[in-house]
């Protein structure tokens, strides 16, 4: 054979081999994932979720990708929720089925969309519509993702757990509700004078019964029922022994408790009427379960408030007076937990007067603090708030040196607060009996989210009523409603959801030419800064100068005056150009640097094979 054509016969093989090596590839079942933060890789919550799948589940992607003029940063995103979704396909074990559509406009596929829920976004250059949701089927329930958004990337994995689990509850889960705050509306009872409209309960009750049947856990409990799939106890007070016993129980049977407690209830410091004016106070202020706590490690004093200098909360103090309140912390996006989804995605929550805990940390347990103050911030006694003023306040707030924790999550195993059994008679009348034997107790792993407030529950903390056409609007003062929607779902969830956390996104940002922009952009905001200065300057001249004109106020063209604008011109000139000169030099800098980086990535990887084609070729003559 001709050196020319074995040659060609070679590049030709080499060519098939290279095809057949990635066709197989794509069918073998084994993936690599080397991105930072295996954002492909599957947590182990979602795997055990996907292992418990019974009945087959069809999942429909709708992505637009035939749309014209659409975003790049709308594909790379498709094509990430798709690559995931794909991922859960091969983790199923075939329980799960893909479907991918692209719906164009005024076509069966987009009705179906719309049909389906799902929430059509539009093309910013044209106006055209398009879709990026999921619609997940399993026998005749049906729930669906109306559009997937690139701000939630990182929670792109919980998102879908969640509604792969959803989708297979035939009925609400159920919430208990243990509370003497009025979060539920009293019966209405049109006989009683004065009674014309119904009364109303907070909000949050509202938001609640959405998505769960609400169970009111009576005053009088001695038990809980076994079927709740979550539990919030806010602010307990007054409970007896065996009640405690069981909220003891049911936290140890590893089903989810929201937990708020609070040392200074706004609520019930209203309700305390003519004792509070004398000093006594509302028996209900403060709420603590000191037995159980201190049996789980968490400590809390009732009776200590946080305050906190950064995040007082401005406050009307009549007469047009407003003052900043220390204890009324005004939260922001800097003071809640980034990369849980209970406050992801959140950014200002308001907790008045609240409380703060302090977790032992154990190997065996998973502590994730959820809010927390700024490293400024004290404590003062609840009870000095009474009639305390800001300033008063303010003056006796001891700034501190560390965070303190507002609010966090307790995963793992937990002592029982009841070591001795349960309490031998319930209503805590008897106490020579004997208690019951310790036999029986649960100590299994628990799910605790702690909340130190309750005030941040109400209508007072949370929206405004606004009267719009003779009916009563509601508008969110913060983003107190969605903190508690979030922290009730994800409890409520499959347990293998709560342990899913958020991932970095795919999306890389060039760090290096971001620096590269703010310091350009520093300099230039600095040099705009001076000639701002300048220009002020200068016209206060002219302003000058014209004051003193004889013609009352008439500007005189002076020899003085036409100096001083030519100045001005040239000096404006000046800056302009110096302007000019800055963008020029950071476009400069960034168009060499992205040259030299496409340079690299386009020949970095013939570098390597030609330098291993050498070496291999290179041994292979000393071989010979």
């Amino acid at each position: 054979m001709k050196p020319g054509l074995r040659k060609t016969l070679a590049v030709v093989l080499l060519a098939a081999v290279l095809l057949m090596i990635n066709f197989i590839a794509a069918r073998v079942p084994v993936r690599g994932d080397l991105t930072a933060g295996q954002i492909y890789t599957l947590s182990a919550g979602t795997r055990a979720l996907l292992s418990k799948i019974e009945e087959p589940v069809t999942l429909q992607l709708y992505a637009s990708r035939d749309a014209s003029g659409l975003p790049t940063q709308f594909k790379n995103y498709a094509d990430r929720v798709e690559e995931m979704l794909r991922a859960y396909v091969r983790a199923s074990g075939g329980k799960l089925s893909l479907e991918v559509i692209s719906p164009a406009p005024d076509t069966p596929e987009e009705e179906r969309a719309q049909a389906s829920g799902l929430q059509a976004q539009q093309i910013p250059l044209t106006g055209e519509p398009f879709y990026l949701g999921l619609v997940v089927t399993q026998a005749d329930q049906q729930k669906a993702i109306p559009t997937f958004s690139a701000q939630r990337e990182e929670f792109l994995e919980y998102d879908l757990s969640s509604l792969l689990h959803s989708v297979q509850q035939l009925n609400k889960p159920k919430l208990g509700l243990l509370t003497k705050l009025p979060l539920s509306a009293p019966p209405f009872n049109p006989m009683m004078m004065g009674q014309r409209t119904p009364p109303r309960g907070q909000i949050v009750h509202d938001e609640w019964a959405r998505a769960f049947q609400i169970v009111p856990i009576q005053p009088g409990f001695t038990s809980l029922p076994a079927d709740l799939a979550a539990l919030a106890v806010l602010h307990p007070t007054g409970l007896t022994p065996a009640q405690e016993y069981a909220l003891d129980q049911f936290i140890l049977s590893g089903k989810p408790v929201l937990l708020a407690v609070d040392p200074s209830s706004t609520w019930f410091k209203r309700q305390g009427g003519q004792q509070a004016m004398y000093g006594g106070g509302s028996p209900d202020t403060a709420s603590d379960l000191p037995r159980l706590l201190k049996a789980y490690g968490i400590s809390y004093d009732p009776q200590q408030v946080v305050g906190d200098s950064r995040l007082a909360t401005p406050i009307g103090l009549g007469n047009g007076q407003v003052s900043r309140m220390p204890v009324w912390l005004s939260l922001t996006a800097a003071n809640l937990n980034a990369s849980s989804p209970a406050t992801a995605q959140l950014n200002s929550l308001l907790l008045a007067e609240p409380g703060s805990f302090t977790i032992d940390a154990r190997t065996d347990r998973e502590i994730t603090p959820l809010l927390e103050t700024s490293a400024v911030a004290g404590s003062v006694p609840g009870f000095t708030l009474q009639f305390a003023q800001p300033d008063e306040v303010a003056r006796s707030l001891q700034p501190g040196t560390a965070k303190k924790t507002l609010a966090a999550i307790v995963r793992g195993p937990l002592a029982t607060a009841f070591p001795e059994g349960q309490p031998a008679d319930p209503a805590g009348a008897d106490k020579t009996s004997a208690p019951a034997s310790a036999a029986g107790l649960k100590t299994g792993a628990a799910t605790l989210l702690l909340i130190a407030d309750t005030d941040w529950l109400l209508d007072d903390f949370s929206v405004r009523r606004v009267p719009v056409f003779g009916q009563e609007m509601v508008e969110p003062l913060n983003d107190n409603l969605a903190f508690a929607a979030n922290a009730v779902e994800f409890l409520a969830g499959s347990p293998d959801l709560i342990a899913l956390r958020g991932k970095r996104s795919a999306q890389r940002p060039f760090e290096v030419v971001a620096r590269m922009e703010a310091d350009a952009q520093a300099r230039y905001n600095d040099q705009l800064a001076g000639l701002e200065t300048r220009l002020s300057e200068i016209q206060g001249k002219i302003s000058a100068l014209q004051g003193k004109s004889p013609d009352g106020g008439r500007l005189v063209a002076t020899p003085e005056v036409l100096k001083t604008i030519e100045e001005f011109q040239a000096k404006e000139l000046e800056m302009r150009r110096e302007r000019r000169d800055i963008r020029r030099a950071l476009r400069e800098g960034i168009d060499a640097l992205e040259t030299r980086l496409l340079l690299l990535n386009l020949l970095a990887t013939p570098t390597l094979l030609g330098v291993f084609g050498l070496w291999f070729a290179r041994h292979r003559k000393k071989a010979a």
